[in-house]
């Protein structure tokens, strides 16, 4: 080390310490972690032999599920059920989206009115605090057993998730349109059907996709209760222990979630990515609309570039 090195190293300030504070935190939050799964873990009831057998006991059943009876299900109508599942979860979340979608402007900060956008905040609230399946359970007194119940359950759980989102993409939308529809002269009605719908659309859209895929499963639980779909077979076929008959339930199930979940996702990629038209096929566009205009009017309209 030259006698230069030297003399920098000698200059140079010395390191502060490292804060105590967010190290404190980091511990503090481990040991709370820590301490709320071992009180949960008492309070269920749990031992570790029932957590040792439980692999076992469930590949047991599993193995009973093969081969699947396929023919006697489609002979009791499964399939039939299956898609009574999900028009019970298009049903609701058509309710959901008709109903959250309004709503969700009186719950934004930039558009509402303070005193509004409190409550409306709330009401999203306590619905999100109700499950489904104890919605269903109270309607199914007051409509009895079928899907009616199943789809107006969900559709009002998903006035809460729906409205919640829907407003939260209201609130991060870009203010230059209003502004210029205010400056316009525009009225707020004006400016929301033209300022704001028109951003947050594609957004609302794919978050109504997103909540039908998440219906599609709801909607086979609450069969479980009466309220319609599949789980009511997969609850008969259950409690006969009939599990060939279960495992051709679970998988004709399995099978309509995936490809709904797959068209869907596929759906929601398209509205947010946008329109994938390269530029040869926009030139095509202009061309064929040029050539129209000529044949219409007898003269160039668009002209090319140059």
């Amino acid at each position: 080390m030259t006698a230069v090195d030297t003399r920098i190293e000698e200059q140079a300030p010395e390191r502060p310490d490292r804060p105590v504070g967010p190290r404190v935190w980091k511990w503090v939050i481990a040991l709370a972690l820590l301490v709320g799964a071992i009180w949960s873990w008492i309070g269920i009831g749990a031992s570790f032999q029932d957590l040792w057998e439980a692999p076992g006991k469930a590949w047991e059943i599993v193995r009973q599920m093969w081969p699947p009876d396929f023919s006697g299900s489609i002979e009791r109508g499964v399939l039939g059920k299956v898609f009574e599942s999900v028009y019970i979860a298009w049903i609701g979340t058509l309710i959901g989206a008709l109903l959250s979608f309004p709503l969700a402007f009186l719950a934004a900060s930039n558009v509402a009115p303070n005193g509004v956008r409190v409550v409306v905040r709330q009401l999203f609230n306590a619905i999100r605090a109700v499950p489904e399946l104890i919605v269903a359970m109270v309607l199914l007194s007051v409509t009895g057993l079928g899907p009616w119940p199943g789809a107006l359950a969900i559709g009002l759980h998903s006035v809460g998730t729906l409205g919640k989102l829907t407003a939260e993409a209201i609130e991060t939308s870009d203010a230059g349109p209003l502004e210029a529809i205010d400056a316009a002269g525009g009225r707020w009605i004006s400016s929301m059907r033209w300022g704001m719908v028109p951003q947050i659309l594609p957004t609302a859209t794919a978050y109504w996709l997103f909540r039908f895929e998440i219906n599609v499963r709801v909607s086979a639980v609450l069969g479980l209760i009466g309220a319609g779909g599949v789980g009511a077979e997969l609850a008969i076929q259950v409690s006969f222990r009939n599990w060939p008959a279960v495992g051709a339930v679970l998988i004709f199930t399995v099978v309509m979630v995936l490809i709904i979940d797959g068209i869907s996702s596929a759906v929601r990629r398209r509205i947010i990515a946008g329109s994938t038209r390269t530029g040869e096929d926009e030139e095509e566009d202009v061309s064929r609309t040029r050539g129209m205009a000529q044949t219409l009017t007898g003269t160039v309209i668009l002209p090319d570039k140059e």
